[in-house]
């Protein structure tokens, strides 16, 4: 009678708790789902050319040129060794935090399946043992959710991080290379200072590639 009674008042309890465990399951894929969307973000800032130009540019005769420079972010960063080691220390991180909480999430899943089958089976020798193996159970999936967002947090930082960094290379090197170039502008073709069209002439992504790869 006892065991009967511990049915029915966990069995509600019980349904909600696989429910929010059969989520625990797929947090880990939603997370990473979102993550995988920043980086498609990131790829499409840097990488995806730009539409427009002439087919047949004119080249800026030496009393011709202007004390002006552009570089080509995107094509910096693809030629560039310190972002693709950013990229592949980025990437691994991710992947570790997506190992962990897979790890994590069927460890849940099984806990609770298993909780859920001790019920059905009557297997608890009393109304005390199973709401305590259900607390546990519950905890579980607490700590997996806060897990979860501390590594996503974590993720996010360190991205924040390193393209803080990038850039702050880039202005360095960029300033250490007009050092004797003298140029009174050189603009980018992201942000704020958009370029819309730059002749050949004035491009100096090669020579500041060479400079941040140290070739």
């Amino acid at each position: 009678m006892e065991t009967e009674n511990l049915n029915q008042e966990t069995e509600v309890k019980e349904k909600e708790s696989c429910k929010c465990c059969k989520c625990c399951k797929y947090m880990p894929h939603i997370c990473m789902g979102i993550l995988a969307v920043a980086v498609i973000v990131l790829y499409i800032l840097f990488f995806v050319p730009k539409c427009g130009g002439a087919a047949d540019v004119p080249e800026i005769a030496p009393d011709e040129q202007l004390p002006i420079a552009y570089v080509e972010m995107d094509s910096l960063l693809a030629k560039s060794t310190i972002y693709q080691q950013m990229q592949e220390e980025l990437l691994a991180q991710q992947e570790r935090s997506r190992a962990t909480l897979n790890q994590k999430a069927s460890a849940l899943q099984a806990d609770a399946q298993d909780f859920q089958n001790k019920l059905e089976n009557r297997a608890f020798l009393s109304e005390e043992r199973a709401r305590s193996e259900q607390e546990r159970i519950m905890r579980m999936q607490q700590e997996l959710e806060q897990l979860d967002a501390r590594l996503t947090q974590e993720l996010a930082a360190k991205q924040a991080y390193m393209l803080d960094s990038l850039m702050t290379i880039i202005d360095n090197t960029v300033e250490q290379y007009n050092a004797d170039k003298g140029y009174h502008f050189i603009f980018s073709n992201t942000g704020s200072a958009v370029i819309l069209y730059g002749n050949p002439g004035y491009d100096i992504t090669d020579d500041i590639v060479k400079l941040i790869n140290n070739e």
